[in-house]
């Protein structure tokens, strides 16, 4: 018998003190070398999109590696690579936390469709009232002293 999975994880991450340092004239760039890390890992991306403050990733993670690991691992890769690719100069790193947020397959589409329009959904809302709305619609309560 096979064994099969699913491994569903929306993953958030924002830069160093929500900094506007990804530059959307290079983030396909961001996006391409993230894209890398994550096959180089066996895992497969579903969508990764975002604004000048933060990533949105959506993936279905190796069930052999931890989603902690996997974080880590695009946060310290990525910020190596902006520093050092001239096309983020003023990205000065990723903040230290994230989210993770494991999801249904059934929702697949609909969260597709969320990373997609990143952009449009930014015109009315700022990152810290969208991280908080994910916080709790994934029953996490929100920590007040990381929201200004």
């Amino acid at each position: 018998m096979s064994s099969y999975r699913q491994h569903l994880y929306h993953i958030v991450f924002r830069t160093k003190d929500s900094s506007l340092t990804i530059k959307q004239d290079h983030a396909n760039d961001l996006y391409a070398y993230i894209t890398g890390i994550i096959k180089h890992k066996k895992s497969h991306l579903y969508r990764i999109n975002g604004i000048e403050n933060h990533l949105h990733i959506l993936t279905d993670i190796n069930p052999s590696l931890a989603p902690i690991d996997f974080v880590r691992d695009i946060k310290v890769s990525t910020s190596l690579w902006m520093k050092s690719s001239n096309f983020f100069p003023a990205f000065k790193g990723w903040a230290v936390g994230y989210g993770s947020f494991t999801c249904s397959y059934r929702d697949l589409d609909r969260l597709i469709d969320y990373v997609k329009n990143q952009q449009e959904h930014h015109r009315k809302v700022t990152f810290e009232e969208e991280y908080r709305k994910l916080l709790m619609e994934y029953g996490i309560i929100p920590d007040d002293k990381y929201f200004p």
